[in-house]
């Protein structure tokens, strides 16, 4: 099995890289401009969905849609109908605090920014943090209408916490807050004379170099300005928001960039909206895979039924974040399934079909790890507790491909401030590559 270690340069370099890539992508447009930027960087071609497409043999291309979500794939030089697709999954979004479309109001000479709450964030760790926002604005452009990415590097706004003396049950009962009246971000003192949401708009228009009039709306993310870190005794440990899910996203990515196969065709699709059911035009349960699927099988004149044949050739992957192991709360876990952080990849099972492994494709992926030398683990949630979902049932049933939930182990699933393992992204990138490249 891999002997590699945490001090390894290869393993420190993607880790890095990793932490890079989420402070670059506090935002899910952030996260798939900056994906689209690596894939031009290394000869990929966009494709529009409004266009006909132009495909060529071994060519590499990518396609945008909603500006949250992306797929991009190579082909291969083998018939489709004979090989299928290999295919990767994971999502672009994550938990947290979304601002409001009339966000700002004045409140006792402050303005304070209201915010709705996206998916299934733990929100007592946005407290006393140095927040800000990032994501897109719709500007008026004469008769056209353009998104502009937008994103505050300073902190812009906190949401204190009350003091102990005030609330003396905190560390017993712990730290809650009223959805609409307590989460209202503070933002500036009132400036005399300006409105509130002039006042705020306003510095959305400086950053833009737009007219204030030529703003039209947004969708905004809160995010934690502290950028990723390694910690530990030995730095084996990473710490940053968002690692659910865009390590997987960058797993997958580099997975992509790595391969050196060009006998099956290699996707990878990056969904939006997986965190609230993924029910959207840019969510894994929209059209956008079997789409981008189809304008593949009509470039390569497949009937209905080689269409078919691919898709049961086919092999699908559905990669995000595991429930690793805390010694502190050892109830809330099966006794006999403790995935450990930095040793190696989880498969993860549910017999509620929560998640898309059965044994087949659950010892499909084994061999795959073995074969990349890497270690895997095994993981079921405790029989008493409810167990989340990923995009893997989804496309499962979308599709009828063979699929498999994986994902590595982590600290904090939903924290604005969430922990994992070193060596555990080494060994995705490693079993992913090997999926492209087996």
């Amino acid at each position: 099995m891999n002997t590699i270690n945490v001090s390894s340069p290869i393993v420190k370099n993607q880790a890095q890289a990793l932490l890079d890539f989420i402070d670059a992508s506090p935002s899910p447009w952030h996260a798939v401009e900056a994906v689209s930027q690596q894939l031009l960087a290394q000869g990929y071609q966009q494709l529009s969905e409004t266009q006909v497409w132009q495909l060529t043999l071994l060519g590499k291309y990518f396609i945008v849609r909603g500006g949250a979500s992306i797929i991009a794939f190579s082909l291969g030089s083998q018939p489709l109908a004979e090989t299928g697709f290999r295919l990767i999954g994971a999502h672009t979004d994550s938990p947290g605090l979304r601002l409001k479309p009339q966000a700002a109001f004045g409140s006792s000479g402050l303005v304070r920014i209201g915010v709705e709450i996206y998916g299934g964030p733990i929100l007592a760790t946005f407290a006393d943090r140095d927040l800000s926002i990032a994501g897109r604005v719709m500007v008026k452009n004469g008769t056209d209408i353009q998104s502009h990415l937008i994103k505050f590097d300073q902190a812009l706004m906190r949401l204190p916490n009350l003091a102990i003396h005030m609330n003396r049950e905190v560390n017993d009962k712990g730290l809650k807050f009223h959805k609409q009246d307590e989460l209202p971000l503070i933002f500036g003192e009132a400036e005399a004379g300006i409105e509130a949401d002039q006042q705020f708009i306003q510095q959305i228009a400086d950053a833009l170099k737009v007219n204030i009039a030529d703003i039209l709306t947004w969708e905004l993310n809160v995010y934690d300005t502290q950028k990723g870190s390694f910690w530990g005794a030995n730095q084996e440990f990473i710490a940053n928001s968002q690692l659910d899910n865009l390590a997987s996203c960058h797993a997958a990515l580099m997975a992509l960039l790595a391969n050196n196969n060009s006998v099956t065709t290699n996707i990878i699709a990056l969904f939006d909206h997986e965190e609230v059911g993924s029910e959207s035009a840019t969510g894994a349960s929209g059209s956008f895979l079997n789409d981008v699927i189809n304008r593949i099988t009509a470039h390569d004149n497949l009937a209905a039924a080689d269409k078919l044949r691919a898709l049961a050739h086919s092999f699908f992957i559905s990669a995000d974040m595991a429930h690793a192991y805390h010694p502190n709360f050892s109830g809330s876990y099966d006794a006999h399934h403790h995935v450990l952080v930095n040793k190696g990849v989880v498969i993860k099972s549910n017999c509620n079909h929560r998640y898309a492994s059965n044994a087949d494709t659950a010892a499909r992926f084994m061999q795959i790890c073995n074969q990349a030398n890497v270690p895997y683990q095994q993981y079921v949630h405790r029989t008493d507790l409810g167990c989340g979902s990923t995009i893997g049932p989804i496309i499962a049933a979308q599709l009828g491909v063979a699929t498999v939930d994986v994902g590595c182990p982590m600290w904090a699933m939903h924290s604005i401030r969430e922990r994992a393992g070193v060596l555990d992204h080494h060994y995705m990138i490693c079993a992913l590559t090997q999926v492209f490249n087996g």
